[in-house]
């Protein structure tokens, strides 16, 4: 994380520095590409005009997904309940990507930063559809059985989200060991962005405006998590790939110590 000391740039300086700093398109779904991204740029403008830090960010993503979620375990299963709680989602969500659009406006992030983004966002995909099965028990007319799909849903979205960035990572890893560089940006496929739509966590945060028709959003959701499951195994298939071709990247080998040195060497 930079330790720049305020900001130099005024908000719309740093709203065109942002829009030519942002990661690669290429795998980011429609909601994330097209609206999170833009809505978390005006958040990272306007928090480095208030001097905060991205950690500071990450904690107010963090605030706000915490109590979206307590609305929805706690709260009436209802049309204003199901606004709230889609509305403090969508919020935690800009700023989770506000986060680190502000650590690349500051001149790069830190290794704490993105540790502790990965801990929160590891919580609010496993969380979510725990929060999901508290209010389909308390709320909605379902038969016993039908509550294992938020389970399967929290399990499903755990694996996806925990392959996605172990794959990351370990790219990473090894083209630094093998001195290659990082891969080009690339824009992405619509064909390819328009497939992960139904996995993409933005619609999952919409979809709660639907709370106060049970049948329809027991429905959509179910969809939803059949879809992801779908999803994830076919891109579990891609991700064995990019590791086997990760390992056939050549490692330089150190070179050898002369701990014991040949027969009749000098000593």
């Amino acid at each position: 994380m930079s330790t720049s000391p305020g900001p130099a740039l005024g908000f719309g300086s740093s709203l065109a520095l942002l829009r030519n700093a942002q990661k690669s398109s290429k795998g980011a779904p429609p909601y994330s590409l097209f609206v999170n991204r833009p809505l978390g740029r005006i958040f990272a403008a306007a928090a480095h005009q208030l001097g905060m830090t991205p950690n500071q960010v990450t904690y107010v993503s963090a605030a706000c997904t915490l109590a979206g979620l307590l609305v929805l375990g706690l709260g009436p299963a209802g049309w204003g309940s199901g606004v709230i709680v889609a509305a403090l989602l969508v919020l935690g969500y800009a700023f989770d990507s506000a986060d680190g659009q502000l650590a690349r406006l500051r001149g790069g992030g830190s290794l704490l930063g993105e540790w502790l983004d990965h801990m929160i966002d590891s919580a609010k995909v496993a969380s979510l559809h725990l929060v999901v099965l508290v209010a389909f028990y308390r709320h909605f007319d379902l038969r016993p059985g039908w509550l294992l799909v938020p389970l399967a849903f929290a399990v499903v979205s755990a694996v996806h989200f925990f392959g996605m960035i172990l794959v990351d990572l370990l790219g990473r890893a090894r083209r630094a060991e093998a001195g290659v560089p990082a891969p080009p940006k690339e824009s992405a496929e619509l064909a390819k962005t328009l497939l992960k739509l139904p996995t993409d966590y933005g619609i999952m945060c919409v979809v709660f405006l639907l709370l106060g028709a049970h049948d329809l959003f027991f429905g959509i959701y179910t969809f939803l998590a059949l879809a992801t499951a779908g999803y994830t195994l076919l891109v579990v298939r891609k991700w064995r790939r990019d590791v086997v071709a990760l390992d056939a990247l050549a490692v330089p080998k150190p070179a050898a110590s002369p701990v014991n040195p040949p027969q009749g060497a000098v000593r």
